[in-house]
This record gives structure tokens, sequence and C-alpha cells, in this order.
């Protein structure tokens, strides 16, 4: 439905656009192209070329064209409150009534000569009604989210441009009001400063949905181990406090490592966002079996672009670097984990791709073996207890993902798969006194779970912090659907990827 919504706000606004800049007098081959045709407003309404530019920054450029839009507007005499807000929560049906409506007319620079505000306040007022406008749509309709590491690969790129559909899976009333316009936790060119403050919390809650996530949807969420960070650019999500926390340096001891770092506590909807495919929903049981994936004891879904490395021995003649750059998609003019020589072994190879690459790679006659790469170290994967789980991220689990009004017992085997869910998601305290579990201060040997969880993980494989390393997801960090990529670029644009869906 958000996708939909997105679909028809956008055709509707560039429709509209074309109209009214025919309307204008600009000739249609340029009203028609979008993007270049807001030069053509920006020149018309004389507003400095600069914010031209402006609008191809991520996500503050989508704001700048909804300033833009409404300036235009204005100068076919349209200067109040109410049609400054049909132009941008309606422009989709507005703009085109401008445009090809007879009744309306375009007056240019003369529309706002015997207004009685001046030009430079009607610009203030139209940038402010924007920001809140803007800010709105952001918040309960669909935000802009640009891909920035490689978990996806190769359904989603780095550098990659999308929509997140927030309609969906019902939007998140913001629980952290007070905060810097158009970013998410942290300030502009600041990376450790918090863009928010947290004076006022609100409760979770959420706007109705039309439809419950989807087993296999691409969903953005706030990364539930990303409460707590150590505030410098080099751990933040990178490395996370949790990470750190259980290193032999540290052995959970907190005032340790807050006397050696800077510590900050987010509130939930300021955590980094995420991005990965739901492959688990409450009530599924997940499982990794010599690197595939299971669920409910049935092989999961496997994304057609979906990577993973494999070991390739060969008879030691070489691969051609065209057939590595164009079928497996591998840069050779560049050092690439992703092809590397295992060592010791000069005839074998651990490659990450594709199964399509791995089928074609396999039918080469220099091909002798090829098999899935399979971690088996353990230790570093939820729930970081070797004793009752002694799981690796290609032999992980069985697990079964808990869903709300679930009865969980607690005991050694299952308190630290359900130690977070229980503290930090449902916000009990627990702790063990003599041999017993102390739930809320009273001795308990079960839990009812109250919210629904999520089991996500990245396409890339053996390239992606997931689930397998930081466990469930609640339903409370679900941001919305991954919907469609408007842009992307890798030195340059990659024109096959524009105005692609997600799936």
């Amino acid at each position: 439905m958000g996708l939909v919504f997105f679909i028809i706000f956008w055709l509707g606004w560039h429709i509209g656009m074309y109209s009214m800049l025919v309307k204008a007098g600009v000739d249609k081959a340029k009203a028609m192209i979008p993007i270049y045709n807001t030069w053509e407003v920006v020149k018309l309404c004389s507003i400095p070329k600069i914010w031209f530019w402006l609008q191809l920054v991520p996500i503050l450029g989508q704001f700048i064209s909804l300033w833009i839009s409404i300036i235009f507007t204005m100068h076919f005499k349209k200067v109040n409150v109410i049609q400054h807000a049909l132009t941008v929560f309606i422009p989709f049906v507005y703009l085109p009534y401008l445009g090809f409506s007879e009744k309306e007319k375009w007056y240019g620079e003369q529309a706002l000569v015997h207004y009685h505000k001046p030009a430079s306040r009607e610009w203030i007022d139209a940038g402010v009604f924007a920001i809140v406008a803007a800010t709105l749509i952001r918040t309960f309709l669909f935000e802009a989210y640009v891909i920035p590491t490689e978990s996806m690969e190769k359904t989603l790129l780095v550098n990659d441009f999308l929509f997140v559909d927030k309609l969906t899976y019902g939007a998140r009333v913001p629980q952290t009001p007070i905060s810097f316009p158009f970013v998410h936790n942290t300030l502009p060119g600041a990376p450790t400063t918090p863009s928010y403050v947290k004076w006022v919390q609100l409760d979770y809650q959420r706007l109705p949905k039309f439809r419950d996530i989807n087993r296999n949807d691409v969903v953005v969420f706030n990364f539930p181990a990303g409460d707590t960070i150590i505030n410098l650019p080099e751990f933040g999500s990178k490395f996370p406090y949790y990470d750190v926390l259980r290193t032999p340096e540290y052995n959970n001891n907190r005032e340790k490592l807050q006397a050696d770092y800077p510590i900050l506590v987010h509130p939930i909807d300021k955590t980094d966002n995420y991005i990965k495919r739901c492959v688990g929903l409450p009530g599924d049981i997940i499982q990794v079996k010599e690197s595939k994936l299971w669920v409910n004891n049935k092989p999961a879904f496997v994304a057609p672009s979906a990577q993973t490395e494999y070991i390739v021995i060969t008879d030691g003649t070489a691969i051609s670097e065209s057939f590595i750059e164009d079928t497996i998609g591998i840069n050779t003019t560049e050092a690439s984990a992703d092809f590397k020589v295992m060592e010791g072994r000069p005839n074998t190879y651990v490659i990450n791709m594709t199964s399509v690459a791995a089928a074609s790679l396999r039918k080469l006659p220099q091909v002798k073996e090829m098999s899935f790469y399979v971690d088996n170290l353990i230790g570093n994967t939820f729930p970081n207890d070797i004793v009752h789980a002694p799981w690796s991220v290609d032999n992980f689990g069985a697990l079964q993902i808990p869903k709300k009004g679930d009865v969980i017992e607690l005991n050694d085997t299952t308190i630290e798969i359900y130690r977070r869910l229980i503290t930090n998601y449902e916000h009990n305290s627990l702790e063990k006194q003599n041999g017993q579990f102390i739930l809320n201060g009273k001795s308990a040997t079960t839990y009812t779970v109250k919210l629904d969880y999520y089991w996500m993980m990245g396409d890339n494989r053996h390239r992606s912090q997931d689930s397998r390393y930081w466990g469930f997801v609640p339903e409370t960090h679900i941001v919305g659907r991954a919907a469609l990529i408007w842009f992307s670029y890798n030195k340059s644009i990659r024109w096959n990827r524009l105005f692609n869906l997600i799936k």
C-alpha cells in the first residue's frame, strides 16, 4: 500500500510540474525530464541556483524539492497555508489541477508584486512550512535511506538510495519527538553528537497497519544491540558495545568499560537503522545447517541476488579476469576479500558470489570441486553461551522466535537467549539469587512474552552482521519496508537500478 501511494505521489507530482511548466511557457521536452524540470522552476522563480543542486543531497534534497514546489505555486498566486498544504500533501492532485485547469493562470513575478508580505518573508514561510510538512511525511509516510554496507549485496548495493514505506506496517509515533530535522541520530558533520534530546520520551505506539511483515520482506529497523554504544566513530554500530563488553579485557565489567570509553545510550527510535531480509516471523523455528538456512524445518527462500562464500578447487589453470568481472561481478583491478586464495593452498579459492555465478563457474573445465564455505568458529554468535548454545554463523540453532503470548521457561539453558528480551526490550528486572530467577522482585520459573519478534539476515551471508550475532528484533524496532530504489551510483550513475522495486 505504501509503495502504491509513493508511486501515485511521485507520478502525480511530475505530471503536475510538467503541466505547470508548459503553462508558464517552458518547452515541453524540458518540462518532461524528472529532476531537470526543477531547474526550469528555479530559473522562472528567480530562486538561487544553488538550491537546484542541493536537491541532489540525499534525504535533505527531497525537502528542498517540496520547498521549490511551494515557491512555484506562489507564482500562480497560491500563497496561503491551505494552498501550500495541498502542494505538499496531495501534489498528485493539486499540481495537475494548477497545470491543466483553465481557471488557473501563471503570473510569474507579478504574482507577488501587490501581495502585502515581502517576497523574502514568503520564502521563509514557505521554507518553514516545507520543513514541517516534509518532517511529517518522513515520519509517517516514507523516508529516504542510503545503503551504507555490503550486507545485502547483490540484492542491494552500497549507495543504493531507497524509499522506505512506513504505511504498510503502520508508522511508529516518534518516541523521541524533540530532534534536529532531516537527520537520524547524529548532527551533520558531528558523528558523535546526538541530534536529539531525551527530555520527552513517549511510549511505543503505531498507527494502524495495512498488513503484517511477510516472511522475506526487506525491512529497515533500529539496530537492537545499538541501544548502548561506545561513542567514537570507530566503534558505534561497527563494533558494538556489547561485543567489546564480552571481550576478555572487560569480561562484562561495565564500570571498567565506561571508565575507558565515552558511552552513549540511544532511545529505541534513535539507534542506527539497519536493513536486512526478515527470514523468520514470530513463532518460526530458525536453523542454519552447513551454511544453508532452514525455516520451520524446510529450506528457506534464497534471493536470486543473494551471495555466499564457496570453496573452489581448480587444476591450476587461472580463471580469466573477464569471467571474474563479467560473470562473478568482482573487480579484478582492486584487491577484494570476495576472491582470495586460501593460505597454503594455491589452487583453492574462497569466492563470494551468487548461486547463478557459482553455477556458471562450476561449468569451467579447470574447476575440479566446489562446495559451500562453512564457518564453524563458535563463541561469537547469539546468545554468546557456548555451553548451552555452541553455535557458529553457518551451523546455528535450532531456535524458535518468540511471539506475543508465548510462555518461556527460565532456566540455565534458556536464560541467555531471553535475557535481553526480558530486560532491555520488555523492561523488566531480572537477576539470579540462590539458584532462583528473580523477576521484578519475585521468584519466577516462566515469563510471558509481551511483544512479537523477528529474525533478520543479510542476503550477503558472510558479510552481514545480523540476527545470528545479536538475536531477535522486537516489533518496537521496526521502521518500515524497503520499497523502491530511486537512485544509485558507484563512480557514476547505475542507470539500470533506478526505480527498481525491492524484492
